[in-house]
């Protein structure tokens, strides 16, 4: 498996991953004329065409049969061109001495807070393919990507994950708030956000804050929960140095995390290293490998040895990256140690 740059001949084959997707995934709308304008962007933000604010890098995973089976991305910068919404989960306080009551009352603030932040985003893996390696090369790619061109970036990336839906793509949170204010299904007001109508968010939602207790038992119990598939991943991200600060998503209060760019694991723990070609032996560790460019990057995970400053990978690998022996890589342990 590999992972590089989005191109326009794999429009077909995005179309088929974002209509598997089902809700929750707002970044891959299956709507083949925005993600034809997504992958044009993406084609010049890896050119070196676009402002931070514009830049969506788009990756493919991509079989060694040259099919595309996964797709992830980061943002340069999110909200710089059109207003950025969570709620900022909060806490007010009602108490009375003489009536001996003190209430603590979680409370939903709508917040423009993680303005400017680059943003991961976009991370599908077809069901077919979610073992061995796959699953951690397409999400923990982009780190290295980042750790390249750390000028292309912000000092803080954040992730907005899935929230909670039921088998239909209902979200209890979207039932108790979203639907009274935007009389629409769940799935609707989440595609109109893939393909760019975000204007209805600022028209439609109240600014005041929402006192959580009006919202139903099932509504409050997954404010800040991810939906169960979406649990690895949360894992995952977690295991490199994201956290939950109290920021959810407007529609169905699934966690924004976040981290320091510079603290994330892969990105810190990196090295640039002098490809060898031989056998790492067999108790090589998986590491990701990046060949370091910008329009044809290309990364894959394997084994791997590091030893007196260069990494050790099979000829398969350097055949992947398309490069020899004596290249430059960065590269990094897949997961971390313990």
């Amino acid at each position: 498996m590999i992972v590089r740059p989005v191109r326009s001949a794999d429009l077909p084959a995005l179309i088929d991953l974002a209509r598997s997707t089902g809700a929750g995934l707002t970044t891959l709308p299956a709507n083949e004329e925005r993600l034809a304008h997504r992958v044009g962007w993406a084609e010049k933000a890896f050119r070196g065409e676009a402002e931070r604010a514009d830049a969506d890098y788009l990756f493919v995973l991509e079989n060694d049969d040259g099919r595309v089976v996964g797709i992830s991305a980061v943002a340069g910068a999110v909200g710089l061109r059109e207003p950025w919404y969570n709620y900022r989960v909060g806490l007010t306080v009602s108490a009375s001495q003489e009536l001996n009551i003190h209430r603590q009352i979680p409370t939903l603030f709508m917040a423009n807070d993680l303005t400017g932040n680059s943003e991961l985003c976009s991370l599908f893996l077809h069901a077919s393919c979610r073992n061995g390696l796959n699953g951690r090369l397409l999400s923990k790619a982009r780190f290295l990507f980042v750790a390249e061109f750390r000028e292309l970036f912000s000092d803080k990336i954040i992730a907005e994950m899935r929230g909670v839906s039921d088998e239909r793509g209902r979200s209890p949170f979207w039932e108790s708030l979203g639907r009274h204010f935007f009389k629409m299904e769940f799935s609707q007001a989440d595609y109109l956000t893939g393909v760019g109508n975000k204007a209805f968010i600022a028209e439609l939602m109240p600014k005041f804050p929402l006192y959580t207790c009006f919202l139903s038992e099932d509504a409050r119990a997954v404010i800040g929960r991810v939906h169960p598939d979406t649990e690895p991943a949360l894992a995952m991200l977690k295991a490199e140095g994201f956290s939950y600060q109290g920021y959810v998503d407007i529609f169905d209060a699934g966690p924004a995390i976040e981290a320091e760019t510079g603290k994330i694991r892969a990105v810190q723990n990196s090295q640039v290293l002098v490809l060898a070609i031989g056998t790492p032996g067999d108790d090589a560790e998986p590491y990701l490998v990046y060949n370091r460019k910008r329009e044809d990057c290309r990364i894959t995970a394997a084994p791997a040895r590091l030893a007196a400053g260069t990494l050790v990978v099979d000829p398969l690998t350097a055949r992947r990256l398309r490069l020899s022996a004596g290249d430059l890589v960065r590269a990094v342990a897949l997961s971390a140690r313990t």
